[in-house]
């Protein structure tokens, strides 16, 4: 499956509550995320109304080596 093209990083941030993140804080224009599943992991999305493609597939990427699971299972469980 393909990455979404059209995903503010509200609506990221929304995603990921699903699996396990939560929001920590706001500074400015970046949303911190953070999930203690299989130990403390925290990312950092920029709150932009349409996040940037190269930018959506590090955050995907990022998240899916802390979750040890495969990047196209984990944008099927998000996305799809």
């Amino acid at each position: 499956m393909k990455l979404p093209r059209d995903v503010s990083g509200d609506e990221l941030a929304q995603i990921l509550s699903r699996i396990g993140y939560r929001i920590t804080r706001q500074t400015g224009s970046h949303i911190r995320l953070t999930t203690e599943i299989q130990g403390q992991h925290h990312v950092t999305i920029p709150n932009h109304k349409s996040l940037r493609i190269g930018t959506l597939s590090a955050i995907i990427s990022n998240v899916a080596n802390h979750l040890g699971k495969n990047k196209s299972d984990l944008i099927e469980e998000l996305f799809g």
